[in-house]
C-alpha cells in the first residue's frame, strides 16, 4: 500500500512488572486500532521495564528476561496484536538457550512474530551481549529496519540500515535527562513530575530544554533527512526506576519535518499517515544516488578500537557482583 498509518507510543512503565505493562500495550494498542492505524510503536524495554536493570545479576536478568519468540511475552503480545487487529513493536530481554542475555525489540502481528532484532550496543546491564547483524522486514509492503537507542547515535547504523532497503525505521528508546559532558545535560529533578498537575509549566521547560527535546532537535531529525525515511521514534514518559523521561514520542518524515508529536504527560499516541512519494522526493533520496563509495568505503570499514562510553551510568557507584 502507498499509505500506511503508524502510531508511535509513551507510557510510564513499572519496572519488572510485565503484566502492568502488557496491559497498557493493550489499551493503547486498542485505541490506536479503533482510530485506523495498522501499526503501533512502544519504546525500548516497554514491556520489562529498563533502568533498575543497572542493578541486576545475571541471575536477577535470567529470571527477568524470556525466550522469543517463544516467551510468555512475546505469545501475549501476539495475542494483543490479534484481537486489536494491528501491528505492535515492543522491547524486552531475551535469553536463550546458553544463558547469553540480549536486548531485543519486536515486530508482531495476528499471525506471530514478524521480526526481532538485537541491540547492537546495550550497556545497560553488563551481561547484555551486543546483536550482530541488521534487520529489515516488510510491514504492509513497506520496507521496515529496526535500530535501539544508542544505535541510531553511530550513524552508519542508520545509513546500513536504509542501504538493506528500510524505508521506515523505527527507533525505541529510553532517553533524555541524563548527565552528559554536552552543555546543558542533566536529571530533572523528580519533584517536578510529582507537581505537574499543579505547575505543568515548569515540569515542560525542563522537558522541552538542553536535558531534553532541544537535545532530541540536535540530531534525530537529520537521521531521517539524510538517509530519506520515515523514523519512528518512542519515548516513555515519566519515571523509569529513579530517573525522569520526557516522552516526545514522534514520527518524522523523510524531509526531516515533524508529523506527529506525543505533547502529553499521560500514556498517549500520536498517529500519522505515512505516503510513499516522500521517499523519493526528499533530498536524502538523491544524496543515496548521488555516493561515491570508491572514494570511502575502505575509510568507513578499517579497523579501530571500539570504545562506547555512557556518561550518566558514573552518577550511580559500581554494583558489587552476587557470586553466582
Amino acid at each position: 500500500m502507498d499509505k500506511l498509518r503508524i502510531s508511535t507510543a509513551q507510557f510510564e512503565h513499572k519496572s519488572g512488572d510485565k503484566r502492568y505493562n502488557l496491559d497498557v500495550i493493550d489499551q493503547l494498542a486498542r485505541k490506536a486500532s479503533a482510530e485506523g492505524s495498522a501499526v503501533i510503536a512502544f519504546h525500548e524495554c516497554s514491556i520489562t521495564g529498563y533502568t533498575f536493570a543497572r542493578r541486576l545479576t545475571k541471575i536477577q536478568m535470567l529470571e527477568l528476561a524470556e525466550f522469543v519468540p517463544g516467551g510468555e511475552s512475546t505469545l501475549k503480545l501476539v495475542e494483543i496484536a490479534r484481537k486489536n487487529n494491528i501491528v505492535i513493536l515492543a522491547g524486552l530481554f531475551e535469553k536463550d538457550a546458553d544463558d547469553n542475555l540480549y536486548k531485543v525489540y519486536i515486530c508482531v502481528d495476528k499471525s506471530g512474530m514478524i521480526a526481532k532484532f538485537r541491540k547492537l550496543h546495550p550497556f545497560i546491564n553488563p551481561y547484555l551481549l551486543p546483536g550482530d547483524s541488521y534487520c529489515v522486514f516488510n510491514i504492509h509492503g513497506w520496507k521496515c529496519g529496526i535500530l535501539i537507542c544508542y544505535d541510531n547515535n553511530i550513524i552508519e547504523n542508520v545509513r546500513a540500515t536504509r542501504l538493506l532497503g528500510a524505508e521506515i525505521v523505527f527507533m525505541p528508546h529510553v532517553t533524555m535527562c541524563t548527565p552528559s559532558t554536552r552543555p546543558g545535560a542533566g536529571f530533572v529533578d523528580s519533584k517536578l513530575w510529582e507537581n505537574k498537575e499543579t505547575d505543568p509549566t515548569s515540569l515542560r521547560l525542563e522537558f522541552d530544554g538542553m536535558k531534553g527535546r532541544e537535545w532530541l532537535m540536535k540530531w534525530l531529525p537529520a537521521r531521517a533527512y539524510d538517509n530519506a525515511i520515515y523514523a519512528i521514534f518512542s519515548n516513555p514518559v515519566g519515571m523509569d526506576d529513579d530517573q525522569l523521561k520526557n516522552g516526545c514520542s514522534m514520527i518524522i518524515d523523510p524531509f526531516g519535518d515533524i508529523l506527529a508529536e506525543c505533547r502529553s504527560f499521560e500514556n498517549s499516541f500520536v498517529t500519522a499517515t505515512l505516503t510513499k512519494e516522500k521517499l523519493t522526493q526528499a533530498g536524502g533520496y538523491r544524496y543515496i544516488k548521488a555516493r561515491r563509495p570508491e572514494l570511502y568505503k575502505e575509510i568507513i570499514g578499517q579497523e579501530h578500537q571500539s570504545e562506547q562510553k555512557v556518561v550518566w551510568l558514573n552518577a550511580f557507584p559500581p554494583q558489587e557482583p552476587t557470586a553466582e
